[in-house]
């Protein structure tokens, strides 16, 4: 018998208190978000040229200005950057770096991506409210 106790498995409740569970299953969701708005968007643009006489791809567009539209493409960027920056990290780690110190550079990620998506509303919101936008 061995003097130190035995390590268990992280099971049960305890599996969803690391970290790098939430990244794995926040990076999945993501995906999975990612992959129905692409198929859904392709369906919405693909087949707005075989619509009623007079309804063209700008008159669908307008109907995108709906502010839970926005809203749901605001949360878009939010998906589109986190799995972006989680693959970096994932790949990152493939190749052995960070992976001693996953859970900082996982948070290191997550800081980007709030930082991105802060200049990404700034901007995206100045141009509604305006129609000019900052620049």
């Amino acid at each position: 018998m061995s003097k130190r106790p035995r390590e268990t498995a992280n099971v049960g409740a305890g599996l969803w208190k690391a970290t790098g569970m939430w990244a794995w299953l926040l990076f999945r969701i993501s995906g999975l978000i990612l992959v129905f708005y692409l198929g859904a968007h392709i369906v919405v643009i693909s087949t707005s040229q075989w619509s009623e006489a007079g309804k063209t791809l700008n008159d669908l567009m307008k109907s995108f200005d709906h502010p839970v539209l926005v809203l749901l493409d605001l949360a878009l960027v939010v998906a589109v950057l986190y799995h972006a920056l989680n693959g970096v990290r994932v790949i990152l780690m493939d190749f052995g770096v960070g992976v001693k110190s996953h859970k900082v550079v996982y948070w290191i990620c997550m800081a980007v991506v709030v930082i991105l998506f802060a200049v990404f509303a700034y901007v995206a919101f100045s141009f509604i409210a305006t129609g000019k936008g900052v620049m």
